[in-house]
């Protein structure tokens, strides 16, 4: 269903096979001013995707001819889009594997509108932020453009990471955790300020989205994983950066 899309607002596809869901996401999210497009199944979600480009997606982890896993990786190798998991399991082995493969949230059905929603408005206000702060004048007083910490290098105006001269492909998320955290070296900061600071609403204690996240960051970052010299975990309290030695 492509209708008429509003000018100026976001638009957001909802990818689901079960008609109802997909009917009751439509008209709360365009209550809330927004653009909706749908696919009905993982294969077309794709296709949309890639021609739409969407400012967020919805996506359903059981789907048809593709599931919601695997189209959230051959959009993520593509497009830097917001994709908050919808499934129906409770099981955390769903939500690791969703976040793992670069999905930025996740909410379990049968879930509450007003909290999806909330979500939805949450993963947009960071793009939007990150978006708006590339756009300062350059002669606006503004705080420092780049972070140097050690062998990690952040340039804020490009929203590009650099470890020991490398270019490092970081998500939107990864990208703000690791700006927080370099922003205040050797200061460790807890799971739940950083959910509070990055994600920017309750979580709900579900703190193990931290912890995901941050793996990948050190995959991507850390010459050995299992060592790291970057991000530093403090057993039982959070992370912090290790400043340059």
């Amino acid at each position: 269903m492509d209708e008429e899309l509003l000018k100026d607002a976001k638009t957001i596809l909802i990818v689901d096979d079960e008609q109802p869901i997909r009917e009751i996401l439509v008209y709360n999210l365009k209550k809330e001013g927004y653009n909706t497009i749908e696919a009905s199944d993982g294969a077309t979600a794709v296709d949309i995707a890639l021609e739409k480009k969407p400012d967020l997606i919805l996506l359903d982890i059981m789907l048809p001819k593709l599931d919601g896993l695997s189209v959230c990786k051959r959009i993520k190798n593509s497009l830097n889009v917001p994709i908050i998991m919808l499934t129906a399991k409770d099981g955390e082995i769903d939500k690791i594997l969703g976040l793992e493969l670069g999905a930025d949230d996740y909410i379990t059905k049968p879930f509450s509108v007003r909290e999806l929603v909330a979500r939805v408005k949450a993963n947009l206000r960071k793009v939007e932020v990150g978006t708006n702060t590339q756009v300062l004048p350059k002669d606006d007083k503004k705080k420092e453009s780049k972070i140097v910490v050690g062998e990690l290098e952040l340039d804020l105006d490009k929203f590009e990471v650099k470890v020991r001269g490398k270019v490092i492909d970081l998500t939107l998320r990864e990208f703000e955790v690791l700006k927080f955290l370099a922003s205040q070296p050797e200061q460790v900061v807890t799971r739940e300020t950083l959910l509070e600071k990055v994600w920017g609403y309750e979580y709900y204690g579900d703190i193990r989205t931290v912890d995901v996240t941050v793996r990948r960051i050190r995959e991507k970052i850390e010459r050995d994983t299992s060592a790291p010299k970057i991000l530093i975990t403090k057993r039982g309290v959070g992370y912090y950066i290790a400043a340059a030695k």
